[in-house]
């Protein structure tokens, strides 16, 4: 059985991150014109699935017309994180745009990994505006039997 740390902290950014059609897309903008003027802020957060298999933990963050080029995976004390950036579009003098709902600029996310986590076997590949990330699991501790001596 794994023991869990409460952090009540992340049961509010549960709650927020529920909402972040609604939270996130407003914090952006918000942040959006903080980091066009050069703030070190991210300008966006993609979305990001986390499942589990027997062997391996996968990490799947939507990362639309995100260059594998722009994209930066990086493990440091048994945090994953993915950061990079979507680069806005060349506007066009023929075009005359209407509305645009799309984030551009700096982005990264990051999430802790289970002890069990072989972070040196992690493999990325990004494919179709998703980026896998597989972080394969350690082969789990086999109990061992003890005999004790009773005098």
């Amino acid at each position: 059985m794994t023991l869990i740390r409460w952090e009540p902290f992340r049961e509010l950014d549960d709650v927020f991150a529920r909402y972040s059609p609604i939270f996130g897309r407003l914090a952006a903008a918000a942040r959006q014109g903080l980091a066009d003027e050069g703030d070190d802020a991210p300008a966006w957060t993609p979305v990001a699935n986390i499942s589990e298999t027997e062997s391996e933990y996968l990490v799947k963050a939507e990362l639309p017309e995100v260059a594998k080029e722009d994209v930066k995976v990086t493990i440091d004390e048994n945090v994953i994180t993915i950061s990079g950036e979507r680069r806005k579009e060349a506007e066009h003098k023929d075009e005359k745009v209407h509305r645009v709902e799309s984030f551009y600029g700096r982005f990264s996310r990051s999430f802790r990994l289970p002890e069990d986590a072989d972070v040196s076997a992690v493999k990325a590949e990004s494919r179709n505006g998703v980026l896998k990330v597989r972080v394969p699991k350690l082969p789990a501790a086999k109990p061992k039997t003890v005999e004790v001596q009773v005098n």
